[in-house]
């Protein structure tokens, strides 16, 4: 294709938007840190998350931030 004919898809695509975004007041935002500490799981449930592959301790984290958040939001 040439320019003018994309640019003439683009024209007429609803869902390309012009994207003009200010990124002048943009941060960079670090996770927070991670705690390397040693927790006894039992085996089933430890070969559970290890099935899918790897990163198991990222999915057993979001599984424990998602209870900590429910156990959060239902004390307040």
């Amino acid at each position: 294709m040439r320019d003018s004919e994309i640019a003439e898809a683009v024209a007429g695509d609803p869902d390309a938007a012009p994207l003009d975004i200010d990124w002048s007041r943009a941060e960079a935002v670090l996770p927070p840190r991670k705690v390397p500490v040693s927790i006894r799981l039992d085996a089933d449930v430890l070969a559970y998350f290890k099935h899918a592959g790897t990163g198991y301790q990222s999915r057993i984290n979001a599984v424990l931030r998602s209870y900590v958040r429910a156990r959060t939001a239902r004390e307040r």
